[in-house]
């Protein structure tokens, strides 16, 4: 299968890669690169892209494609937040011109990579995939309508799958510490305090991107009855935990280290459970193999042959909002997130 992969220089989509690529496809990436000084350890898989921002997509872009997998965008709640018109233009409207385009071109599949986000305000209750959407954020708001909207193009000959990731933890060429498991590790080995930025109560359903990978792999090879116009939420049912459980967990892992709470902390209003029986249920392919303890193991394992410290998962290089404020304060990129003219080299 001839698979464009957008946002393939990501923290998910550089290790999604070379899984799709050993599973046999072709790939070529769709990536505006703003993370080119992000990387972590090893660069990434090179392989053939269009370096070009996602609201550039032209339909000759979509030529000879058999299916297009979606996960470029701006890609949490920090990010989302700092323009949240912004966020509906690359999350939202330039989602649903990039399906129209891949319709017209004839692409038969598209797999977006959606979130649990859209639960939002859920509460303690688990729930599946006929819940109602609660979204809290832009972020979340955007992935909303975004999925409404491919909902709408879905025909006899364009199959969309939307796929609702639990929040990601794990290891990758372009390592995120803006994330719940790997900011929480980070702490935990570099000063000896497992940070917890809120009152540990919020629910999180966790997954590793690995598991992610897996999942957009199984849909894409999936009979297409499975999965049309079809969502699915990414994970494990027994991997929700609080964030205070996550960090107990931690402790548990990394040795001589404590649990303390910021001072200012207080309830998140982002709080659900999700039920990920249906994706396991219908694509018996996907096969988890990843869990929150042996993510920390790995993080664990990682941070100790990279010595890594404070100012390195504090810094800017691997938190997207600070990174992407910084190229803005720089001049390297301009307020919509488009490469300054003659800047993107510095980048």
């Amino acid at each position: 299968m001839r698979i464009l992969l957008t946002g393939h220089k990501g923290y998910i989509g550089s290790v999604m890669t070379p899984m799709l690529v050993a599973a046999g496809h072709q790939v070529i990436g769709m990536d505006a690169d703003l993370y080119q000084r992000c990387t972590f350890g090893e660069p990434p898989a090179a392989i053939p892209f269009l370096e070009k921002d996602i609201r550039d997509a032209e339909l000759a872009d979509f030529t000879g494609i058999d299916a297009v997998v979606h996960l470029a965008g701006l890609s949490n709640d920090p990010l989302g937040d700092l323009d949240p018109e912004l966020t509906m233009d690359i999350n939202y409207r330039a989602t649903v011109r990039l399906a129209e385009l891949a319709r017209r071109a004839g692409v038969r599949r598209f797999v977006f990579s959606s979130s649990c986000s859209t639960y939002g305000a859920a509460g303690d209750d688990l729930i599946d995939e006929t819940a109602a959407m609660n979204p809290v954020t832009p972020y979340g708001q955007s992935k909303v309508l975004a999925e409404t909207e491919l909902a709408k193009l879905a025909t006899d000959s364009f199959s969309p799958t939307c796929l609702r990731s639990a929040t990601a933890y794990g290891v990758s060429p372009l390592l995120r510490f803006d994330l719940v498991l790997n900011n929480l590790a980070a702490w935990a080995f570099s000063t000896g305090k497992i940070y917890i930025k809120s009152d540990g109560t919020p629910w999180r359903p966790v997954v590793h991107i690995e598991d992610i990978s897996r999942a957009f792999l199984a849909v894409l090879e999936a009979p297409r009855e499975l999965t049309h116009n079809r969502a699915f939420n990414v994970g494990r049912s027994e991997e929700n935990y609080r964030i205070r459980e996550i960090a107990e967990i931690v402790s548990q892992v990394i040795p001589d280290c404590e649990i303390s709470f910021a001072p200012d902390g207080g309830p998140d209003k982002r709080c659900y459970r999700v039920d990920c029986g249906l994706i396991l249920r219908t694509l018996p392919r996907f096969v988890p193999a990843w869990t929150v303890r042996s993510g920390a193991e790995q993080l664990y394992r990682v941070f100790r042959e990279t010595a890594l410290t404070v100012e390195d998962f504090e810094g800017a290089r691997y938190k997207r909002i600070d990174h992407i404020r910084h190229l803005i304060a720089s001049g390297i990129l301009e307020a919509d997130l488009r490469w300054a003219k003659g800047r993107h080299a510095a980048a």
